[in-house]
């Protein structure tokens, strides 16, 4: 019970947080946001999907990068991230799905795969995988932000 109404405390706050970056306070034009997961905890992983997730719908543009544990989420045989969660509705598998459906970049980390000893066409359709350089580039620029879970 408590749980629930954490989530939806944080939910609500998210929502609010969106409108507001979304009205333009950043001078017309909202920073981008990058969005670290690495947490095996399907409520982490939810929750920073849900975040993710209003934020673009309120026109912001953002970036998923899976990495340790939560790479599991990108692969296609994996039941990482499947379980639903409330008030959502849904997993973060289901979520994750939706973002990439909806355009939003999502890559696992450059040393996943091998790590695993998987190769990319494990990975969900969809899913890439990230190049160190450009991630660094991202996380240097003024314009990114860094949202890490």
């Amino acid at each position: 019970m408590i749980r629930t109404l954490q989530l939806a405390l944080c939910l609500s706050l998210a929502v609010l947080a969106s409108s507001t970056l979304t009205a333009g306070e950043h001078g017309g034009s909202s920073p981008k946001l990058l969005t670290i997961i690495t947490s095996d905890s399907n409520e982490t992983q939810a929750m920073a999907l849900i975040l993710t997730m209003h934020y673009t719908r309120g026109g912001g543009e953002a970036r998923i990068l899976l990495c340790d544990a939560a790479g599991e989420m990108a692969v296609a045989d994996s039941e990482m991230g499947g379980t639903v969660v409330q008030p959502a509705d849904r997993s973060p598998r289901q979520m994750l799905q939706g973002m990439i459906n909806a355009g939003v970049t999502v890559e696992v980390c450059a040393i996943f795969l091998p790590g695993q000893g998987l190769e990319q066409s494990a990975l969900v359709d969809g899913v890439g995988v990230a190049q160190p350089p450009r991630i660094a580039e991202l996380m240097a620029s003024p314009d990114w932000r860094l949202f890490t879970f």
